[in-house]
């Protein structure tokens, strides 16, 4: 009989496509086998427990360097440690690149942070000057090392790109075998309304949802995915906020455009309402795209009509942690700030896993199975970490969360175990909680002591998935993209 270094014992093993009771061996930090009665060097008793692949948070902002100087405060180890809590082995931040400016530096100083990195990464590459020198000579290495999805921003100073810009953009993804992951809301749009609001005399963080209702991100939606087919290059939707979204989605899907889309829990589970609390409360609660109307489920019911569709295929968490207080908080331009001068994000690393869980399979709105396919197997798939990430199957790492499907928890901020000093889902009520977190074999986490070692994570270079390869098929059969 093999001897293995770590045995699953008696647990409900759920992959995307099925469940099944069995043990899980590992060794070597990889899943060794599958059977029944299998020996290890350590056994984990699993009854009870659903063993299930770590998470994949394939959208998650952290230590990301931005053009003033600053640096996010949730750096590579907070942010390990707050994911391993949650049941999440895997993230994928964002590399900077600033206007005027070469990426080659940037991306290196990003490398050098991340290599402190407790927990597996990949990277997005940010774009936001295709006219930069040297980028048609930059952006063949940065895929060549295994980057392969490049994120784009529709608004947001200084990182929004114009039409022409995002065209450029979509035509070198299309050469170099790289996806197009997209923020997309209306830039002029915004800034009209912002202006307005505050001649309006409404300064406040509730006008933050004003400022950017649905109509500015279903148009920007509508654009994006409208030049992607003018070039034929596959597209990410990132952090869809509401069905009328998800519908131009569906709308594209059934024209045979190649396109995926996510969204996240903050759209769950808040509201626009949440940002019109007393004073500065509120803008713990700001994130863009926003939370919709508060009180109205309709919104929410949307999105899990959507997902349950096929329409929107990932739930990542959009970590984008501000603390209130400290220099990098949302406090830096004091309490009184306008709602345009506020950071907006929200932190959501640890939470993820568990609100999904809580909305979808305890709600009864989607089954275990659904529940891995969304968390943890389509990213890996999306982002070229299939097979190695986001299954259950010898070969693939040994990355397992052990789950407690029937376990309540009220989340809080210390629970998070993340830098930031809250959390938007204070009080909270979930069923289903992460038990113990496994990572290439190690145990990392157990009933919330996470065990994160610096440098532990590795770099996880991507490929192109079949699924976001261009289908070859052009408007009036002339391919631009050929000549551009």
């Amino acid at each position: 009989m093999q001897n293995f270094d770590l045995v699953i014992r008696g647990g409900t093993v759920v992959t995307a496509a099925d469940s099944f009771e069995c043990d899980v061996a590992i060794r070597d930090g990889r899943i060794a086998a599958l059977g029944n009665g299998l020996a290890g060097d350590r056994i984990i008793d699993a009854k009870g427990l659903l063993v299930m692949p770590g998470g994949v948070d394939s959208h998650c902002h952290i230590e990301q360097l931005e053009a003033d100087g600053s640096i996010h405060e949730e750096t590579f180890t907070t942010a390990g440690i707050s994911a391993f809590a949650g049941g999440t082995t895997t993230v994928i931040p964002f590399a900077p690149q600033f206007k005027g400016q070469p990426i080659r530096e940037k991306l290196a100083e990003y490398r050098r942070r991340a290599a402190l990195s407790p927990i597996d990464y990949s990277f997005h590459q940010i774009i936001t000057d295709p006219d930069a020198e040297g980028l048609a000579e930059e952006l063949p290495e940065i895929v060549a090392s295994g980057i392969r999805s490049l994120k784009v921003f529709l608004t947001y100073d200084p990182l929004h790109l114009d039409d022409r810009q995002y065209l450029k953009v979509l035509t070198a993804a299309k050469k170099l075998g790289a996806i197009i992951t997209i923020h997309c809301e209306n830039y002029e749009a915004i800034r009209w309304r912002s202006e307005a609001l505050l001649k309006a005399g409404l300064p406040g963080p509730a006008s933050h949802a004003l400022s950017r209702p649905k109509v500015v991100e279903r148009e920007a939606t509508y654009r994006a995915i409208a030049l992607s087919e003018l070039v034929d290059q596959p597209i990410h939707i990132f952090h869809v906020s509401c069905g009328e979204v998800a519908e131009e989605i569906t709308r594209a899907k059934r024209r045979g455009v190649k396109i995926t889309a996510e969204t996240c829990p903050q759209y769950m589970v808040l509201g626009a309402g949440d940002m019109d609390r007393p004073g500065f409360e509120g803008a713990k609660f700001m994130c863009s795209p926003s939370p919709r109307a508060a009180g109205d489920a309709s919104d929410a019911e949307g999105l899990w009509a959507a997902i349950t569709a096929g329409t929107l295929d990932i739930i990542s968490s959009d970590h984008c942690g501000y603390s209130i207080e400290g220099n990098r908080g949302k406090k830096i331009n004091g309490a009184d700030a306008d709602f345009t001068r506020i950071p907006n994000g929200v932190p959501g690393l640890a939470a993820r896993m568990a609100i999904t869980f809580s909305e979808g399979v305890s709600a009864g709105r989607i089954d275990a199975s659904d529940f891995v396919r969304l968390t943890a197997t389509n990213p890996a798939k999306r982002f070229g970490l299939y097979p190695r990430k986001g299954l259950i199957a010898p070969g693939a790492d040994a990355d397992i969360v052990l789950w407690d499907p029937g376990r309540q928890v009220t989340l809080t901020n210390q629970l998070m175990q993340h830098a930031i000093d809250y959390t938007p889902y204070e009080g909270l009520k979930v069923t289903g909680w992460p038990v113990m977190t496994i990572a290439r074999g190690k145990l990392v986490m157990e009933d919330g002591k996470v065990s994160a070692t610096a440098g532990a994570g590795e770099f996880l270079p991507a490929s192109l998935s079949p699924a976001m390869k261009p289908r070859g098929v052009v408007p009036d059969d002339f391919d631009a993209a050929a000549f551009s």
